[in-house]
């Protein structure tokens, strides 16, 4: 696994504002202070709840586990587990009964010829594709997905704010990112048939981002909750038609317990940003701090301890 999300869903292979907005006005009190009449999952036994063994991942899921602490929940951690091919038997079995998930990477995984882009419709497609035992909860803003990204100062020199708007810089613009990124359905020939914009390519890989920086490159794949967006140095240029498969995190839960634990993680869910989501990987990767205490101090902060 690596230890940088530009390179992570080549690991691991591979908003609905509305809705947040309904949930947090349905409750003026703190989601998870309320007491769960039950000790456990529906049998009485513990909540198991897993995780990728990606430190962003990782994070997502100890928030969940002490969110359904704090209910009075029995909570069992199967954390760092791997990539899809290792963990998806266990969640599709009931083994583990709640998986923080990427909405775009998991279609994909399940239903590889699935063609929604968009926040929405790939959530719902995803639903429809979940076998009948998993239930997909409320789906966060907080995304971890493929961007075109440009250093403040070209988008500021050139007024970038689309990925059309690439069309207006003079000189062949270059984008980089991991040899992949080339054919996938958001790369420079979507970028070309969706926005009008030529792009040359170059295979960055793990130095993708040292190769905007150093303008080696002028656009790169780098994703979204990326440490290095914390700086304020980087412009992730919109994408007004949906060109790039949207991959919010979304909680999968078996059916048996979406009950139990689905307004509590919910309340979570909609607390949770993409900007958010930056500044817990930051404390991982930078402050070097351990996932219980960024969750503790998260959900605290967030009126959720």
């Amino acid at each position: 696994m690596s230890t940088t999300p530009i390179t992570r869903r080549a690991a691991l292979s591979g908003v609905a504002a509305a809705a947040m907005l309904a949930l947090a006005a349905c409750s003026s009190g703190n989601p998870l202070s309320q007491s769960s009449s039950s000790s456990g999952s529906g049998s009485g036994s513990a909540i198991v709840i897993g995780s990728q063994a990606y430190y962003s991942n990782e994070i997502i899921a100890e928030i969940y586990a002490q969110g359904l602490e704090k209910q009075g929940l029995k909570v069992e951690r199967r954390f760092n587990i791997g990539q899809r091919d290792a963990y998806m038997p266990d969640v599709e079995s009931g083994a583990i009964s709640l998986f923080p998930e990427y909405t775009g990477n998991l279609l994909e995984f399940l239903q590889s010829s699935a063609t929604s882009t968009s926040p929405d419709a790939v959530y719902a497609d995803l639903k429809k594709a979940l076998p009948k035992n998993l239930v997909a909860l409320d789906y966060a803003k907080a995304a971890d997905q493929d961007t075109y990204t440009v250093t403040k100062a070209f988008a500021d020199k050139y007024g970038l704010k689309t990925i059309a708007d690439l069309a207006k810089v003079p000189t062949k613009v270059t984008i980089g990112g991991a040899p992949e990124f080339q054919k996938r359905p958001y790369g420079p020939d979507a970028a070309k048939k969706d926005y009008g914009v030529d792009l040359a390519f170059s295979a960055t890989g793990p130095t993708t981002l040292e190769a905007l920086r150093a303008g080696t490159v002028q656009v790169a794949d780098i994703y979204s909750a990326d440490p290095a967006f914390e700086q304020g140095d980087l412009v992730t240029l919109e994408d007004p038609k949906n060109m790039i498969l949207s991959s919010n995190v979304v909680p999968i839960v078996s059916s048996g317990v979406a009950d139990k634990v689905s307004a509590t993680i919910n309340a979570i869910s909609a607390k949770l940003s993409t900007q958010e989501l930056v500044k817990l990987n930051v404390q991982s990767t930078v402050d070097k701090k351990q996932p219980a205490d960024i969750a503790k101090a998260w959900l605290s902060a967030n009126g959720l301890a």
